[in-house]
């Protein structure tokens, strides 16, 4: 891995531990507030946004930033950062352990790194994928700098498929699968990356919810399915704050056939 990447790598590493750490102090110890949209928002998710937002300005002169609390419209940079500073803050409020801090490096308006980061489960995902970028990455995909890989299992009434709190109408389909809902859309989808559950659903997430996970998914051999538009290449100018991208995953590509009939309701 040449400098560059290091040098990536490593700060996304200390900038979301040195957050985390402070966020674990907050655990289900603060109280939210409700937003326009309907999800909830902290002290908590705000402070992390603004120390996250500081460290990239401070290391990463010129690049530009887009982030859930604060700048929300995709400046056209070539080089872009993508913040989800507390990926499920309903679960942080209430002491549920699946929550995350999200980040992405979009190249062009296409995440090329992802690093998502679940400080009560001490689990550190990244992974790279240049896609049609033409840049010279590394591969892979990781989980605490181990390589993961999706299963290569057959559905069963024995695997696990994760839907979201807007998407439970699909379980009147008979589903297939055994049905979790972890209430956080990056770890929802990075369970693929793991192997652990064979697919995803998610109704309405947004760029920050998905910019991470959308590398480390496919750079672990997972499809990723659009059911609406497509959310990369962002579009310079656009304000991402109210445009939502139903998204399935599944750990590889035969599945998608399979279960696309079963989550039209999405």
């Amino acid at each position: 891995m040449n400098d560059f990447w290091t040098t990536i790598l490593e700060f996304a590493q200390t900038t979301t531990t040195r957050v985390g750490a402070q966020l674990m102090q907050d655990f289900g110890q603060v109280q939210a507030l409700q937003k326009a949209d309907g999800s909830l928002v902290t002290q908590a998710d705000k402070w992390a946004d603004q120390e996250i937002r500081d460290a990239i300005a401070s290391s990463f002169a010129g690049y530009g930033i887009l982030a859930e609390e604060s700048d929300r419209t995709f400046p056209g940079t070539e080089w872009c950062w993508v913040i989800d500073p507390l990926d499920g803050t309903t679960n942080f409020t209430r002491g549920i352990p699946i929550w995350s801090i999200s980040l992405a490096l979009l190249y062009q308006g296409t995440p090329i790194f992802g690093y998502v980061y679940a400080p009560p489960l001490n689990q550190a995902f990244h992974g790279f994928y240049p896609g049609t970028s033409g840049l010279a990455t590394p591969s892979g995909a990781f989980l605490n700098h181990h390589p993961i890989h999706t299963s290569s299992d057959a559905p069963s009434s024995n695997h696990f498929f994760n839907l979201c709190s807007r998407s439970l109408g699909v379980v009147q389909n008979g589903f297939p699968c055994k049905i979790r809902m972890l209430g956080v859309a990056s770890y929802n989808f990075l369970t693929v990356a793991t192997g652990a559950t064979l697919g995803g659903v998610e109704a309405t997430p947004k760029v920050w919810d998905l910019a991470g996970a959308w590398v480390i998914v496919q750079a672990a051999g997972g499809s990723w399915v659009s059911l609406d538009s497509e959310p990369f290449p962002l579009i310079a100018g656009e304000d991402y704050s109210d445009r939502s991208f139903p998204t399935l995953v599944v750990s590889r590509s035969e599945l998608v056939p399979f279960f696309t009939p079963l989550i039209q309701a999405v």
